[in-house]
């Protein structure tokens, strides 16, 4: 009994990083929630166990999948992502209301495997391209220095002749020198012609029952030649034209059968999928009107999350071990309204905590992208420097707190609207104050915008 293999990025990471570290590496992006990252955290670490077992007995351990509580704003979204990141697994966001948008049928459920395998293939293929890039530049490079220097015509004496090997040995050095000029970048300037492929898709319309990438499918069996695009010539500069030719070359390199299957095998074993907006689907049984409608697309997603088979372009893809994450405010309806079925596939409930003015004190100023920081970055490319003092950033948590208590709680995503607020006369006037070195204290913070902050009606529709 052997263990089955594990994706080589997922398994480096799982055995480097403990579920303490993980914690760590989130809070590095992420405030607080200290209960949902400590569950991620695990299951991630589970995976990694799950592939040192023996295969029979990894095939009977099903992820552990997690269930996300708590307002809008708060980092449900973001633990994923970073996780997703951290584990370089092929990760997915999708709202689970909008399988409901045009009623009953809805956007076909399967169609979020799919999506995950295009970007599996997608992260896969720049990890080849990474790896063949050299041999891919070296191509370009001899390809490119053919376009500027077109081989010799053989002579008709034949290559024993002296002038031949005259030739020849002419044609070599200035090749070798026009080598030396397109590295050192002497060359950019110059004009090239190269045969560019289009990429054409015909329009068609959606057939009641089938899903537009089946039909892609089906037409790119019957007509194998007509999805290839046509070439056309170009003229381009030359380090655009290196750079297309490096990742044509690129391509020629890359056994894309062998991408197709590696990418399977990364959805299929560290594959996450982040179903938003759960709680817009609850519904009770027995109700009339659009809750019949909400029942209907918690069956459609059931069977993904259970385990089946999706048919994709790339293959046939077992959802079995794939991590679902699913997350929901639950105001007004209760994990408890969801079906029994799909409840009992989300065994790992955590509550995420509303944010108050100390968490988006740190919000602000702690994490990697801070807000302050990243406005700070963003100004200074225009010469100017920007400088928070303490008693800004905490006016700035005290009105965020203030405006999602009296309007609507959007959690931290009320310092994205109070900053740009906060931060709008000097966007605006930036290019003319190059050299200039803003300060936002409490008073500034409180001239910009106190005044909206205190008024309910303007508050509901600016902050």
């Amino acid at each position: 009994m052997t263990p089955i293999l594990l994706p080589d990025a997922t398994a480096t990471l799982a055995q480097s990083l403990t579920p303490r570290e993980i914690v760590a590496e989130l809070d590095r992006y992420v405030v607080g929630q200290a209960n949902a990252k400590r569950a991620v955290a695990i299951a991630l670490r589970n995976r990694y166990r799950r592939q040192r077992l023996p295969s029979e007995m990894a095939e009977e351990v099903a992820p552990k999948n997690i269930l996300m509580i708590g307002p809008t704003g708060v980092g449900k979204t973001e633990i994923a992502r970073r996780l997703a990141r951290l584990a370089q697994s092929p990760f997915l966001k999708v709202e689970a209301s909008k399988f409901t948008e045009v009623g009953y049928v809805g956007r076909d459920v399967e169609s979020m495997v799919r999506d995950l395998a295009e970007i599996a293939v997608k992260m896969i293929r720049e990890e080849r391209e990474l790896e063949v890039r050299e041999r891919a530049r070296q191509a370009a490079e001899e390809r490119l220095l053919d376009l500027l220097l077109p081989p010799t015509p053989p002579s008709p004496f034949g290559d024993a002749s002296t002038d031949a090997r005259m030739a020849a040995d002419h044609a070599s050095t200035t090749r070798e020198r026009l080598r030396e000029q397109l590295r050192a970048g002497r060359l950019d300037g110059k004009t090239v012609e190269i045969e560019v492929r289009e990429r054409s898709m015909p329009s068609f319309e959606v057939v009641q029952g089938s899903s537009v990438e089946e039909i892609g499918v089906n037409l790119k069996d019957m007509l194998p030649g007509f999805f290839q695009g046509r070439t056309r010539r170009r003229k381009l500069p030359v380090s655009e034209a290196f750079e297309h030719l490096t990742n044509e070359e690129a391509q020629k390199l890359i056994d894309m059968d062998s991408v197709s299957r590696a990418a399977i095998d990364r959805v299929e074993q560290s594959g996450i999928i982040f179903i938003d907006e759960i709680d817009k689907i609850a519904g009770r049984e027995g109700s009339q009107g659009p809750d019949v409608s909400r029942e209907g697309v918690q069956r459609d997603i059931l069977p993904i999350v259970e385990g089946t088979t999706v048919n994709t372009k790339y293959g046939m893809v077992r959802t079995d071990h794939i991590l679902f994450v699913a997350a929901g405010a639950f105001h007004v309806s209760k994990p408890s309204d969801l079906i029994p079925e799909l409840q009992g596939r989300f065994p790992i409930r955590v509550s995420l905590d509303a944010l108050g003015r100390d968490d988006f004190v740190r919000i602000l100023t702690e994490p990697r992208s801070a807000l302050i920081k990243q406005y700070t970055a963003l100004l200074a490319t225009e010469g100017v420097t920007l400088e928070f003092t303490d008693d800004a950033i905490e006016r700035i948590a005290e009105l965020a707190t203030l405006v999602n208590e009296r309007t609507e709680n959007i959690g931290a995503r009320r310092l994205h609207t109070l900053m740009e607020r906060l931060l709008d006369e000097v966007s605006f006037e930036a290019p003319e104050l190059g050299g200039a070195t803003i300060v936002v204290n409490a008073a500034y913070v409180d001239r910009m915008v106190d005044d909206i902050a205190r008024s309910d009606d303007l508050s509901r529709f600016i902050l």
